[in-house]
């Protein structure tokens, strides 16, 4: 197989576009440093694009951030298209716009990996708001979610915005002025219309990275007040 680089096999549209974006033209794409691979290095800065779950680059973050400026990617759908393979051999592409909109409350999905890293120097994280496509092809398997069709791949048509997060201060952007100075995780929820789980994850990584504290209880739940 020789001329394909590492990290490149099965490698998703999406991650191999925003790969090159960050790249540029004057980025170098899957360089090996101290062990692993960096998807770009640009100017001196590492990036790392990842659609999906943190805690698999746990590992790689700890050991890469005390000697180099990292930035994580992670690219949410502000808009997107869904696009269905026919079911039968003579059936039609069909292609619609999902109603779903993601927000970048959607980072706290997978931020609760390691919050804390957000207070190294070297260490950032770029919210990449996006227009995609999403290619589902029919298995006829039941899953809850997507009643028998499954995700193919997503694809990249537009970058939006680029939000970047740098220490634990540029998240206070995200608590809504109309928030009460003692306030549970209830309160965020409804505020910033997002499920109270979601929320749930929100707080706690505002609180590891020394955000937010807890300063006493309501009933049952803690009452959080900005650090």
């Amino acid at each position: 197989m020789s001329g394909i680089k590492i990290g490149t096999l099965n490698e998703q549209p999406l991650h191999s576009a925003l790969k090159n974006y960050y790249a540029g033209d004057s980025g170098e794409k899957e360089v090996r440093v101290d062990g692993y691979i960096i998807d770009v290095v640009n100017n001196c800065e590492f990036y790392e694009i990842q659609t999906g779950n943190f805690s698999t680059i746990k590992r790689k973050v700890s050991q890469i951030t005390p000697k180099h400026r990292l930035t994580v990617v992670y690219p949410i759908a502000v808009e997107k298209w869904i696009v269905k393979l026919p079911e039968k051999t003579r059936g039609e592409v069909k292609r619609r716009k999902s109603p779903k909109k993601e927000g970048v409350y959607q980072l706290f999905k997978e931020l609760v990996s390691f919050p804390d890293y957000i207070n190294h120097q070297n260490f950032f994280i770029d919210v990449v708001k996006i227009q995609e496509e999403e290619l589902r092809k029919y298995t006829g398997e039941k899953t809850w979610r997507q009643n028998g069709w499954v995700t193919l791949e997503r694809r990249l048509l537009n970058v939006l915005e680029i939000q970047r997060f740098s220490d634990r201060q540029s998240f206070y952007c995200l608590l809504p002025e109309a928030l009460p100075k003692a306030f549970t995780t209830k309160d965020l929820a409804n505020l910033v219309q997002i499920p109270r789980w979601l929320a749930q994850k929100a707080v706690y990584c505002l609180r590891k990275m020394h955000a937010v504290k807890i300063i006493s209880k309501k009933g049952r739940a803690n009452l959080y007040q900005r650090s």
